[in-house]
């Protein structure tokens, strides 16, 4: 096979008209040539750090919908299904990714669960991660979010961090806001990388440490405006990544919409692919070609490298993709599951209480942080209730591995007049996470995802709508694009019940996500990611 194009040399920065030709699945030879073709050979996208379960998606249903847009791999950390499901969850996404021609390269998750202030579904070990490490189907230590561990040289985050260190794979960092003396003991403790960067200064300082800083742009989570200005200096150690991203987004774009933006800002071109195409290739030692001869044949085709337009991407010397057409195969998998709680009643989720003043999360727009704030507390009955005025509504964390209290708080910012939304997509732990204006609301809706033994809902008073996600309760068994048109009809219901929010069930997601600062809820309690412990709900 041979493709004829204007042929990016990302390394020598140079392009010059040529021909690629590829023989059993590599890149035999790259050789200038005379012809008219105005379109574009590069080295094919990677994404440097994403959960394939917050797509709702197993893998070999992501594929489809990245590689219309250039994605060739991914670097992957399946520890979302890990506190599901355990060693066994993440063999799961090793085997199913397989079976696709996308290049996954998972990671072995380092904090399952991420704390011990939440009820998780499994465990993975000090002596799990050395096994998972020796594979060769695992590439690096995913995200150290246990960075007090690391700080207070917990004697097990040590042992983790070890065997990844004595097999000779990366490690990979989770430390928002981690600034001077603790972030250098961070990354002297041989963490290479960090996705969690929301600040210029932040990620500079963690640049000029050594560190390589991940710039983030998923559906909740949006850092690139704040930190692509770095890459005029720093794109030697620089990458692009989504962390988390919802199915009708991928639909899209993916990291070329990230390119195209890059180079709109200003920044050279080959800066951007370098960051988007090699250095994730480098660092993790990925089974990828970067349009080398006899690299594999791992390319695309664009129409010009402003927008990024793809028009074919090849794995493998095989077209996946073409013309905004994927050509994969459905592929059969199993649905495993771990979900074993009760229907509720609107009693469990009543607080009684005669405080003045309460706790309430702030949700922000575009970040997984939140504030604490302090209010009035609003009380009818002896109980507390939401302030739909003032927009601070009921929040609730109920365990789906068994039956137990239901948590309780507030939460600001979410905008709902009405009703009710729910999710079983709540890292770390994925319990149901639900927010609501009414008792009775929260209970129809948590009842519902209940009911399906996991997915996404939203209730109001004449709908109830739901996604399923019978995969460990976390993601479809559906093609992506019907899973993307389902979320979307889910998504447009809670924005008419009145949230404001882009992405009103990936924000809420994270609403118990711990080890993001400040103040988010489990199903054990209110927690303060700030002192690391959980605090009260009633102030006075």
């Amino acid at each position: 096979m041979q493709i004829a194009g204007q042929i990016v040399d990302i390394r020598n920065r140079r392009i010059f008209p040529g021909i690629v030709t590829v023989i059993d699945g590599k890149i035999s030879s790259i050789e200038p040539a005379d012809h008219q073709e105005t379109q574009f050979i590069l080295p094919g996208f990677i994404d440097a750090h994403i959960h394939i379960e917050s797509s709702l998606l197993v893998p070999s249903e992501f594929a489809p919908l990245a590689v219309v847009h250039g994605t060739v791999a991914t670097i992957s950390d399946p520890h979302e299904i890990a506190n599901v499901l355990g060693v066994a969850g993440v063999e799961f996404m090793i085997e199913n990714g397989k079976q696709s021609p996308l290049k996954f390269h998972f990671g072995a998750p380092s904090c399952v669960p991420a704390t011990g202030f939440e009820t998780a579904g499994a465990e993975i070990n000090a002596a799990d991660i050395r096994e998972l490490m020796a594979s060769p189907d695992i590439y690096y230590l995913a995200e150290m979010m246990n960075y007090p561990g690391v700080l207070h040289a917990d004697p097990e985050v040590l042992q983790k961090l070890h065997w990844a260190i004595q097999i000779g794979k990366p490690i990979d960092g989770h430390a928002p806001g981690l600034r001077g003396t603790a972030i250098e003991k961070y990354i002297n403790a041989g963490i290479s990388t960090d996705h969690e960067c929301f600040t210029y200064e932040e990620a500079q300082e963690k640049l000029q440490l050594g560190m390589k800083v991940i710039i983030r742009e998923g559906s909740a989570a949006k850092n690139f405006e704040a930190l692509i200005d770095l890459a005029h200096e720093h794109y030697a150690r620089m990458m692009f990544c989504s962390d988390d991203k919802h199915p009708d987004d991928l639909i899209l774009g993916h990291i070329n919409s990230l390119c195209a933006r890059a180079v709109a800002k200003g920044v050279d071109v080959f800066q951007v692919l370098q960051m988007a195409c090699l250095n994730p290739v480098e660092h993790y030692k990925m089974n990828v070609g970067t349009l080398r001869v006899n690299d594999p044949a791992d390319f695309i085709v664009v129409e010009d490298l402003t927008h990024f337009n793809v028009k074919a991407t090849y794995i493998n010397g095989e077209v996946v993709a073409q013309n905004g057409q994927a050509q994969l195969p459905k592929i059969s998998f199993d649905t495993p599951n771990n979900f074993n709680c009760s229907p509720k009643t609107p009693a469990d989720f009543a607080v009684k209480s005669s405080a003045k003043t309460i706790r309430v999360i702030e949700a922000l727009e575009g970040q997984l942080i939140t504030n604490e704030l302090h209010r009035a507390a609003t009380i009818k009955a002896g109980q507390l209730c939401a302030n739909l005025e003032e927009d601070i509504l009921k929040l609730a964390v109920v365990n789906r591995y068994a039956d137990a209290p239901v948590a309780v708080a507030f939460i600001k910012n979410f905008g709902l007049q009405s009703g009710a939304i729910a999710s079983s997509v709540a890292h770390d732990c994925h319990n149901i996470v639900a927010v609501g204006t009414t008792d009775e609301d929260l209970c129809r809706a948590v009842n519902l995802v209940i009911a399906q033994q996991g997915g996404l809902c939203a209730v109001s008073a004449e709908q109830e709508l739901v996604l399923p996600l019978p995969v460990a309760g976390i993601m479809s068994d559906q093609n992506g694009v019907l899973v993307a048109e389902k979320y979307q009809e889910i998504d447009a219901l809670a924005k008419a019940l009145g949230s404001k929010l882009k992405a009103p069930y990936m924000t809420l997601s994270f609403m118990a996500l711990l080890v993001i600062p400040d103040l988010k809820l489990s199903d054990k309690g209110l927690f303060s990611g700030n002192s690391f412990a959980f605090v009260d709900l009633e102030v006075d």
